[in-house]
């Protein structure tokens, strides 16, 4: 492979781990607002009866942004294979850590009277303590932050486990097996790990209530896993282009050749 190749290799990684981690990171920071997806589509609540509890789609604000990370998981596995994955989402757990930490330690700070004076209503005159809201916001519990880490990680190794044997079945074929079948069996491990941990070992939730919340989630990302499919194929041909396709395809059967193991 000719150094220009190489330095198109290197900017293509650097550029795929740059909206890996960007998305990872901030999906986590916005992930303490929970919507409702009924709404967005402006549709009454599903009121589903699972397990004996009534839901609706009430998803957090970050499912928005991990069908992105779902991607470019994806398309790192395919052209830099498990030690790629496995390199950057080490990195992207280590830093959503320290950001918690930081965050943390910044709610802790006292704050200025001068802020909490201009900022003691909202927009119709209702009291407001600002420094309780951000401490609200940012804080999140224990329990949630070692779930969504633990959840994140298992995700990570076991979507680029199942990604690479695939491949080996299907060769450089079938692309749309090999994406969205690791990207559902990793979410459907995912969904319910980091409910198990922050609400059922840390909290006080029945493992009812943590199934059943856990297959609204599973549901959706489900759903949005399959209409994500074409955009898989888009960012391949970008890329190939980008490489040049035969470059790209060598690139493919390398990471595939030396992606062996779960860890």
């Amino acid at each position: 492979m000719t150094k220009t190749f190489e330095q198109k290799k290197n900017k293509l990684f650097i550029i795929l781990s740059g909206i890996f981690l960007t998305n990872a990171l901030v999906a986590e920071m916005i992930g303490v607002k929970i919507f409702s997806a009924e709404a967005v589509a402006g549709i009454a609540p599903a009121q589903l009866i699972i397990l004996g509890f009534t839901l609706d789609f009430n998803l957090t604000a970050g499912v928005v942004l991990w069908p992105v990370v779902f991607i470019t998981t994806d398309i790192i596995n395919e052209y830099f294979g498990r030690e790629g994955v496995k390199r950057i989402s080490y990195l992207t757990a280590g830093l959503i850590a320290y950001a918690f930490v930081v965050i943390y330690i910044a709610t802790l700070l006292p704050p200025a009277n001068f802020w909490l004076d201009i900022n003691k209503s909202d927009a119709a005159g209702n009291a407001f303590n600002i420094n309780y809201a951000f401490q609200t916001i940012f804080r999140q519990g224990l329990g949630i932050i070692v779930g969504s880490l633990t959840a994140f990680l298992v995700g990570q190794l076991l979507d680029v486990f199942i990604f690479q044997r695939l491949r080996r079945v299907t060769g450089s074929n079938y692309l749309w097996l090999r994406a969205t079948g690791s990207t559902l069996v990793s979410q459907l491990i995912d969904s319910f790990v980091v409910l198990g941990i922050a609400f059922y070992i840390f909290g006080n939730w029945s493992m009812a209530q943590v199934l059943s919340v856990g297959i609204i989630n599973y549901m959706y990302k489900f759903t949005v896993a399959i209409f994500l499919t074409p955009v898989i194929y888009a960012g391949h041909y970008i890329i190939d282009r980008y490489l040049g396709k035969n470059e790209a395809d060598k690139l493919s059967e390398e990471a595939a050749a030396s992606s062996q193991g779960f860890f």
